[in-house]
């Protein structure tokens, strides 16, 4: 199948395809501000070197959260745009299973840790295989104790892995830093999403992926506040 990734969730804005159940061109670029700026010809570069167009496509995927809010909305409103006006549908992966999905967790239980941009940090504990053995979640790096298994080393990744190892120090057994990619990429998205539309197809009529927010945004609307 044909389908087109894009994540702008955190700290990187990417997009890639997944053609013919291979990975497609891609593009990936690590940035704190300014995705709504690159995600738009990031897309189009790729598309024209596959030489393909919407209408060669079989669904769009996008990364859900957590994340930031700005950068989130951005993603969503790009992804549904695409397949309102393909007639496509779209898959939602989180950013927190992307990450998961990019790391070697040598057989250990896998802990992706990512930035939220205040104190806490967004988390989720995994199976080496990928399974989740926790909900995403919003903590203190120092928090993280609470949910990692007793007396079992444990694989950490993600843009703020090394703020749990330096919270954790005196763990034992101590944590393992992996090495992989710290931040979502479209080319992993795109290789979940492929995956989970083939075992489980989502027409294009339904509705489209819903934001993951683990807390309320640090901007209140005006018409909002007290």
């Amino acid at each position: 199948m044909n389908l087109l990734a894009i994540d702008c969730a955190t700290n990187a804005c990417s997009a890639a395809l997944w053609l013919d159940d291979a990975p497609g061109p891609h593009r990936h670029a690590v940035m704190r501000r300014g995705h709504g700026e690159v995600l738009m010809p990031m897309v189009a570069e790729i598309m024209d070197e596959a030489g393909l167009d919407f209408a060669g496509l079989r669904a769009i995927a996008v990364t859900t959260g957590p994340g930031a809010f700005t950068g989130i909305r951005i993603g969503l409103s790009a992804a549904r745009g695409f397949a309102l006006a393909a007639g496509l549908p779209v898959v939602g992966v989180t950013t927190l299973e992307a990450v998961a999905a990019a790391q070697d967790s040598e057989g250990y239980p896998l802990l992706v840790a990512l930035d939220s941009k205040r104190d806490d940090i967004y988390v989720q504990l995994f199976e080496s295989d990928g399974a989740a053995l926790s909900e995403p979640l919003s903590m203190l790096p120092e928090e993280v104790a609470d949910i990692l298994p007793a007396a079992k080393t444990v694989a950490v990744a993600g843009d703020m892995a090394d703020a749990v190892l330096r919270a954790l120090a005196d763990r034992d057994p101590p944590l393992l830093r992996l090495t992989g990619p710290d931040l979502p990429d479209a080319a992993v998205v795109a290789r979940i999403a492929a995956r989970r539309f083939a075992s489980e197809p989502v027409a294009a009529n339904a509705p489209p992926p819903t934001a993951l927010y683990l807390r309320p945004p640090d901007a209140i609307p005006k018409a909002g506040r007290i």
